[in-house]
């Protein structure tokens, strides 16, 4: 797209003044005002003029050409609020509309959004208005409803005010004409042009809408097309249109054009100024719809709901307004028909081919049909449905080759469409007759997979008495006799055809071939049993159409949806089975690469996350690039991926359709080579937001890379470089780009040596950074002086919420730096000190600033060498502490005295949930210590003892306090010398309890017996509590 022109903030916000060629501009408005070219008129600012005559008919006339329209009831949300998007995909440019719904799952790229009445305003204070703009939408998304609507509503003076005229075309009314003059256009649309009437004293600012150029019937060529710059010279139509759209001609009127997204790519990128997509159906607005369809049954659109949710490639497609009505439809029809689950026939549609056919039974049985008209008999059933496919069955098929989507009366003489079957409500079903400005009348398919279906019915029936090709209509071919044969032509055809324009009418041409489709068929279209001749032959022919290529293309993928048609699963399924197994490994033929591609696409588990690891080789993820570009979540650790496959995975990262928002190449031989083909990617990658690159070798030189990229990445959120060696060089690098940064949260930097000097170069960046809020610092090398640098920047730092500083080497010194932060801190509420040097005089230290803090809500200090002097200063701390959740005190010899000293804190303490006092030399003493507290308390959820010695004495405290203690959920008293004796306590005493949901009783020496014994009173006494023993 064009980079738009800058003005200065005094020009911001107005109208496009009048500019060269001063010529053109006169000759339009004295078209405009009804004037000959002779007169003249100098231009001046745009300005509405409500009292003229003649742009009053004309929004009388739009007004009244919308009368009745029913897709004018007030506009939904999602057309109200277009996307803006920077351009088309690959995606977009390639591939059928059914091609991007599913490949992109429904879920339209995260874009800014523009209100409908600011569509044509500039974006900024600085920019301005665009000329050229494009609006985007699958077929069905509802682009005529769009332009519909808005004009609707620019004749009632609510949107588009900058504009004095709006001037709506559709290409079926240009299609109608070969040779057209600008100044012969306008007046098509706006015929009071040359009427009596207030002269116009200047240019009025003109909307020019062509809708519908994926309906154009010639290509727009901008490479051939020669220049015009004469209003009044009669040009081809397309030739017309491209000059307008360069500028040549009235390069003052803005032009709005809608399209399909593949077509919209015929008009260049530096000729458009602003593009916008509508969007699908939200899951909310599909259950919106389908209440519209039956709005005196609500029974029946919850069933229909249900139905569409179950299936979720039914559930995609239906994100596409048009394909949800027809689905609706079909299915409301096949609840009214059914008898009951006995009868296999009306068993809900699985694939797009039944779905259709339900449709197709519903035509015939005159759904939609005026009330007190009788059904049609049987016999006139099978022989209207026959003869509407053999007449629009060629007019769709052949239409679908030429790339011809409308029609008019010349096409359907031409291929002999007899226009009195056209009044059939059996072809209103499926033809949509429109009369165009010209008075001509155009025909087009309700939905583009309408005539693919009706195109596969046609060519299905044809082929079994066709001698000759018939994709070249009538011209030379070699003769071909038989079903199977025409299936491996139109096989072939549509794998290479490389927009995928026949993908969907091959899956109905491989449908009509299931059982299930036979059967619903029967009679009316198909043979009864017809499909057993072929239906194996059909499925080898499909599989051997994926021969070995250096990527898994969507053709290829479509081959796996033709076989789901076709009712033959198996080779989706092995896949699918093999990876739930982790054996997938083992499969890397081309077959086995379709299938894994078709699963990422289509797989429930795929969709939130594929995970992928311990199976790819280089090969197989070189062959599967394409489809992993619209995963979300990928996981491929453990593969022994080297640099070669990250330069392969930047490439994706780096393309515009690439959606993966989470992945993780843990544990895989990247070096520094590697880091920085993935550095490069987030330099222009903007839907990454999580990268786990854990136990790699980027290096310092990798971490430098992606730091780098990180000082201009805006969407990346998490970040884990765990042992990779990095060092303080590495951490340097990091810290720099954390000053820059802005959106990265979440910072996992352990293990990676990075010692006092990264350990302040991070403080450092703490002090500036106003994102980060989780930094994993574990394993690093770092002393008090490091500590006291970071301790410094969180005095300072006002986000960070989560900090680990487990097993470095922070002794008491350290601790007390930590203390005076935590003293003015307000923002950290989790903090790891497990296994460092803090011993008594640290963690008394620490508990003395716990009793001012008030925002810390975790604080581990496992394996620390506390004894029971800072316990007791911690139980202190717990009396007067509000904030403090969870407590970890583990492997901290703690004794009676210290645990005795927590426990009367927790009598008063009403905001501890959990408390770890896993070995910690904690005998029945303590124990019968806490059960006193246990009575009292009630909000501690967890307590773990495991590795104590509460013995039985202490055991039978704990059952005390059980039995009237209601908030504790989980008991962990593993390996505690209890003996039989002291579980049975605790087992009887649970029958008070309805509390507790889990306790573990392991290694206690109770024995085979004992265990049953105290197994069957649990499951007595307290049935929702699981134990462990």
């Amino acid at each position: 797209m064009r980079k738009q022109e800058v003005r200065t903030g005094g020009e911001a916000g107005q109208g496009r003044g009048p500019g060269p060629p001063a010529g053109q501009v006169k000759a339009l408005v004295d078209l405009l005002a009804g004037k000959s070219s002779q007169g003249s008129q100098a231009p001046q600012t745009p300005d509405k003029t409500p009292h003229d005559s003649r742009i009053q008919k004309c929004q009388e006339t739009l007004l009244n050409r919308a009368k009745g329209s029913p897709e004018l009831g007030g506009p939904s949300p999602r057309l109200t609020s277009l996307l803006l998007v920077e351009g088309l995909t690959d995606l977009q440019l390639k591939e059928h509309d059914f091609t991007q719904v599913e490949t992109t799952r429904g879920d339209w790229h995260p874009a800014r959004t523009i209100a409908l009445d600011r569509l044509f305003l500039p974006l900024s204070r600085v920019s301005i208005p665009p000329r050229i703009s494009i609006t985007i939408g699958v077929a069905g998304v509802g682009k005529t409803t769009l332009v519909r609507n808005f004009v609707h509503l620019w004749a009632q003076g609510q949107v588009g005010k900058e504009f004095s005229l709006v001037l709506p075309l559709t290409f079926r009314d240009l299609n109608t004409h070969e040779k057209l003059s600008a100044d012969r256009l306008l007046r098509s649309v706006f015929p009071h042009a040359g009427e009596s009437g207030p002269v116009a004293a200047a240019l009025p600012q003109i909307l020019l809408i062509l809708d519908g150029l994926d309906e154009c019937k010639t290509p727009l060529d901008f490479s051939n097309t020669v220049a015009c710059t004469d209003p009044k010279k009669e040009i081809q139509v397309d030739h017309l249109i491209t000059n307008i759209i360069r500028g040549n001609l009235f390069p003052e009127v803005s032009v709005w054009v809608t399209s399909r997204p593949g077509m919209a790519g015929q008009i260049p990128g530096g000729l458009v100024d602003r593009m916008t997509e509508i969007r699908g159906f939200t899951e909310e607005e599909i259950k919106a719809c389908l209440e519209e369809l039956f709005p005196e049954d609500h029974t029946l659109s919850d069933w229909v709901l249900r139905q569409v949710q179950a299936d979720r490639a039914l559930y995609l497609m239906c994100t596409v307004p048009a394909f949800c009505r027809l689905a609706g439809l079909a299915l409301g029809h096949l609840s009214r028909s059914r008898l009951g689950p006995q009868d296999a026939e009306l068993w809900t549609p699985r694939t797009l081919c039944e779905l259709y056919s339900w449709y197709f039974r519903m035509a015939l049985g005159g759904d939609g049909q005026e009330k007190g008209k009788a059904s049609p008999r049987i016999e006139q059933v099978a022989h209207g449905s026959r003869k509407m496919v053999g007449t629009l069955g060629r007019l769709a098929f052949h239409g679908l080759v030429r790339r011809k989507y409308v029609f008019y009366e010349q096409d359907l003489k031409a291929f002999g469409v007899d226009l009195a079957l056209l009044q059939s409500s059996l072809c209103g079903c499926f033809l949509r007759r429109e009369e165009t400005l010209a008075s001509a009348t155009a025909y087009c398919f309700a939905h583009l997979s309408l005539q693919e279906f009706v195109a596969a019915a046609y060519y299905y029936s044809a082929s079994r008495r066709a001698i000759f090709d018939l994709f070249t209509e009538g011209g030379v071919s070699w003769p071909r006799l038989g079903l199977l044969t025409h299936f491996r032509g139109a096989a072939q055809r549509a794998m290479q055809a490389e927009d995928g324009r026949l993908d969907v009418f091959l899956r109905f041409l491989s449908g009509l071939l299931s059982p299930r489709v036979n059967a619903l068929l029967a009679g009316s279209l198909l043979a009864q049993g017809e499909h057993q001749t072929y239906r194996a032959q059909v499925a080898e022919l499909l599989q051997g159409c994926l021969r070995p290529n250096e990527a898994v293309s969507a053709r290829a993928v479509n081959v796996l949806h033709c076989l789901r048609e076709l009712q033959h699963p198996e080779p989706a399924r092995s896949v699918e089975e093999a990876l739930e197994s982790g054996a997938l490994a083992g499969l890397s033929s081309p077959q086995h690469q379709a299938a894994l591609a078709y699963l990422l696409q289509v797989s429930d588990a795929c969709a939130q996350e594929a995970n992928l690891s311990l199976c790819l080789s280089k090969g197989v993820l070189q062959s599967l690039l394409p489809q992993l570009l619209y995963c979300r979540s990928l996981r491929l650790d453990s593969n022994q991926f080297q640099d070669p496959v990250m330069e392969l995975l930047g490439s994706v990262l780096s393309g515009k359709d690439c959606r993966i928002q989470k992945i993780s190449l843990a544990e895989n031989q990247i070096s520094n080579k590697g880091a920085k083909a993935l550095a490069r990617s987030l330099l222009v990658n903007r839907s990454l937001t999580s990268l786990d690159l854990r136990s790699n070798s980027i290096g310092p030189q990798g971490a430098k890379a992606l730091a780098d990229a990180l000082k201009i990445n805006r969407t990346l959120t998490f970040l884990s470089l765990q042992s990779n060696a990095i060092r303080d060089n590495g951490a340097r690098s990091v810290a720099e780009a954390l000053a820059a940064n802005r959106t990265l949260s979440v910072l996992q930097f352990s293990s990676n040596s990075i010692g006092d000097g990264g350990a302040e170069a991070l403080a450092k960046a703490l002090k500036v950074n106003q994102g980060l809020e989780s930094l994993d610092l574990q394993s690093n090398s770092i002393s008090d002086v490091g500590v006291a640098a970071l301790m410094e920047a969180l005095c300072a730092n006002q986000t960070l919420v989560s900090l680990n500083l487990r097993e470095n080497s922070i002794s008491s010194e350290g601790a007390r730096e930590l203390a005076r932060a935590l003293s003015i801190n307000t923002t950290l509420k989790n903090l790891d000190l497990t296994a460092n040097l803090l011993h008594d005089q640290g963690a008394q230290a620490i508990a003395v600033a716990m009793k001012e803090n008030q925002a810390l809500k975790s604080l581990h200090l496992q394996w620390n060498f506390i004894q029971a002097g800072a316990a007791k200063a911690l139980g202190q701390a717990l009396q007067l502490n509000k904030s403090l959740t969870s407590l970890d005190l583990q492997e901290n010899a703690i004794g009676d005295e210290g645990a005795s000293a927590v426990a009367s804190a927790l009598k008063a303490n009403t905001a501890l949930t959990a408390l770890y006092l896993q070995v910690a030399s904690i005998g029945s003493q303590g124990a019968q210590a806490l059960g006193d507290a246990l009575a009292l308390n009630r909000t501690l959820e967890i307590l773990d003892l495991r590795g104590n010695a509460i013995g039985v004495a202490g055991a039978k405290a704990l059952a005390n306090a059980l039995k009237v203690n209601s908030s504790l959920r989980r008991l962990n008293l593993q390996e505690n010398s209890l003996g039989m004796d002291g579980a049975i306590c605790l087992a009887t005493a649970l029958s008070g309890n309805h509390g507790l949901q889990h306790i573990n009783l392991q290694g206690n020496h109770i024995g085979e017996s004992g265990a049953r014994m105290i197994s069957e009173a649990i499951r007595t006494n307290a049935p929702s509590c699981t134990v462990e023993m």
